[in-house]
């Protein structure tokens, strides 16, 4: 068995000026040798922040102040939609929103994940306007919830909520006159008509 060696004079100082710096457990035990204070801590100053509101009144939306006011940021998509100005001919918005329109070209993003889908919708729309159509249906699908298990809530439906801002932004709202959502043949909430400029 190999025999334990002692601390080298190196080794000594090393420990001497840990233990000077460590502060005791139990202060009212007797210590050969007074530990020194450490340095005291510098206060962070003081924020003033607003009271926290108390969790029966929080709701989604409120006011930071308390206030009852509700402010609804995200609206149901296809009353959003609808809110929209109408850019199109009525008549044939009519028809269109009625279903007696046959999309000239779809394309089914269904499945697909926000990266993949951006690009494809965009090659899509502009093909299309290059090739002189007017009405396409973008599918999207429905989306499924994550369950009632799942550790939090999730909003279905990542492409059927994107899509439509992304029809609205560059470069595909040079191409696009008008977004609505789908009459039930044609797909309803999983699928949205797109109106392109001539």
């Amino acid at each position: 068995m190999a025999r334990r060696r002692g601390l080298s004079a190196e080794d000594k100082t090393l420990w001497s000026r840990v233990a000077s710096t460590a502060v005791p457990l139990h202060p009212a035990r007797k210590q050969a040798q007074p530990a020194p204070e450490p340095p005291p801590l510098k206060k962070p100053p003081a924020v003033s922040q607003p009271a926290p509101l108390p969790l029966a009144d929080l709701r989604l939306g409120a006011r930071s102040g308390g206030g009852s006011t509700r402010v609804d940021l995200s609206p149901p998509l296809p009353q959003a939609l609808h809110a929209q100005p109408l850019r199109m001919d009525h008549k044939t918005h009519r028809q269109m929103s009625r279903g007696k329109l046959a999309p000239e070209a779809r394309i089914d993003l269904h499945g697909m994940t926000l990266a993949v889908a951006q690009p494809v919708l965009t090659r899509f729309v502009m093909q299309a306007r290059a090739d002189g159509r007017r009405l396409v249906l973008v599918i999207t699908g429905k989306g499924r919830g994550a369950g009632p298990d799942a550790p939090l809530p999730v909003r279905p439906g990542a492409l059927r909520h994107t899509v439509p801002h992304w029809l609205h932004m560059p470069p595909l709202n040079a191409a696009v006159l008008q977004v609505r959502p789908a009459h039930r043949r044609h797909g309803g909430e999983g699928a949205y008509y797109v109106y392109l400029r001539r």
